[in-house]
């Protein structure tokens, strides 16, 4: 099974989907699986799976918010827009 670690700012209306659909309510901690990256930082992250491949989603200031709104209006949200890369300083 393929692994892939995804950034807030790379989010699919797909992974979007599957994040909504697991946690409706939100991520609890026990939810939140934590790993060293390659570089040695310490990396907190939720999961989703398909058939053939684990999501790690980086956990976000954002994350949670675009969860939310995602839940709340699925139509405004536009896959072929790139989410706001700029507000990530404060992101993992």
């Amino acid at each position: 099974m393929k692994r892939v670690i995804v950034e807030y700012a790379k989010l699919t209306t797909d992974i979007l989907d599957m994040l909504v659909e697991k946690y409706p309510d939100g991520y609890d901690y026990e939810d939140i699986i934590s790993f060293k990256n390659a570089k040695g930082e310490t990396v907190k992250a939720v999961e989703v799976k398909t058939e053939d491949t684990i999501y790690l989603v980086k956990i976000s200031s954002k994350l949670e918010q675009t969860m939310e709104d995602y839940a709340e209006d699925e139509d405004s949200f536009d896959e072929d827009e790139g989410l706001d890369v700029d507000d990530l300083e404060d992101d993992i």
